[in-house]
């Protein structure tokens, strides 16, 4: 097959390919949480996608599955019950997620009919806007309150969430070929295995190694994803921050994954020639991690914007020559 293939349909039933042709899936699904009020996001995948995905993966093949902190619980029914064996919840960790709450305070204000008071002005900066990445960054002067009734005072600055600082991205695997040991699956399939020295987290100059027999590379990676130090001593994660959403002028999907996370996790469960599926493609991010790693992929995404970004996004890489040629 061609280094990727990107389909503009549904990925329900992927009759477009084989049983156990593919090596791993990385998708981020819809995770049902309406996330800015999109209609695609209003609920989870059927599970039908799931039955899906096992019929096509190798046996032993490993796939990762980003979700919602509030309904991952359901998702990994689903995945479990289709199936797959759960096998570790990893944490995208990052320090730039925004709290979706509120002033307690103000809204009692607003409930007793009282006018809360003006303290100041502050810019709000507008991200994802209905008008795409030409309106990014569209920057607002607005009023800032507290609250001035009795009961308002002793709860202004009360919230109903705390700031999110992660997103659980699912490890599963499709059991091996009855009978295997995983030494036997991976010489039949070549899947069964993480792929762990690819993805060691080096060490930083100057920094001791741990461990009864530290490995020369750096360590395992971890459940926990960061790429920037945190500076709490024995330091061994990394931390990925959000794309900012500027990162590509024509770009606008609201759940951009940066690459070089989306590197990380391509690495750690797959190897070099293997092919990669992503049901729900978006605009990309996962297919152009894949073929920078010389592998395979192949995606499908149903929405026509997003599956022309998606496209953009792969022949602007070639014409830059970040990979090879398309064929």
């Amino acid at each position: 097959m061609p280094h990727y293939l990107l389909y503009n349909k549904t990925c329900y039933g992927l009759t477009d390919l084989a049983n156990n042709s593919i090596d791993a899936v990385i998708t981020d699904p819809p995770y049902g949480i309406s996330y800015q009020n999109h209609y695609w996001d209003k609920d989870l995948p059927d599970k039908q996608i799931w039955a899906d995905c096992l019929r096509v993966l190798k046996p032993g093949a490993f796939s990762l599955v980003f979700s919602s902190v509030r309904l991952m619980h359901r998702l990994m029914v689903d995945v479990e019950d289709s199936g797959f064996i759960i096998k570790d919840v990893l944490f995208w960790s990052f320090l730039n997620g925004m709290p979706k709450s509120r002033n307690v305070g103000l809204d009692i204000d607003k409930t007793l009919g009282e006018e809360s008071t003006v303290i100041g002005k502050y810019n709000y900066v507008q991200g994802y806007k209905k008008g795409g990445a030409a309106d990014y960054y569209a920057e607002k002067e607005k009023k800032k309150y507290e609250a001035s009734s009795t009961l308002g005072k002793k709860y202004n600055g009360a919230g109903l969430g705390i700031k999110p600082a992660y997103e659980p991205v699912i490890l599963i695997q499709k059991p091996l070929s009855k009978n295997l040991s995983v030494a036997e699956n991976v010489i039949q399939w070549g899947t069964g295995a993480l792929n762990l020295e690819e993805t060691r987290i080096t060490y930083e100059e100057g920094e001791s190694k741990v461990g009864h027999n530290p490995h020369p590379e750096g360590r395992v990676t971890a459940n926990i994803l960061r790429t920037e130090p945190l500076n709490d001593g024995y330091d061994k994660f990394f931390l990925v921050p959000k794309v900012r959403q500027h990162a590509d002028d024509f770009n606008h999907h609201p759940t951009l994954k940066p690459i070089n996370l989306m590197h990380h996790l391509v690495k750690l469960i797959s190897f070099a020639g293997q092919t990669i599926l992503d049901p729900f493609m978006g605009s990309g991010s996962t297919g152009l991690a894949a073929v920078a790693l010389e592998r395979k992929f192949v995606g499908y995404e149903k929405e026509v914007d997003y599956y022309e970004i998606a496209e953009k996004r792969f022949h602007q890489s070639f014409d830059n020559g970040l990979f090879g040629s398309p064929a």
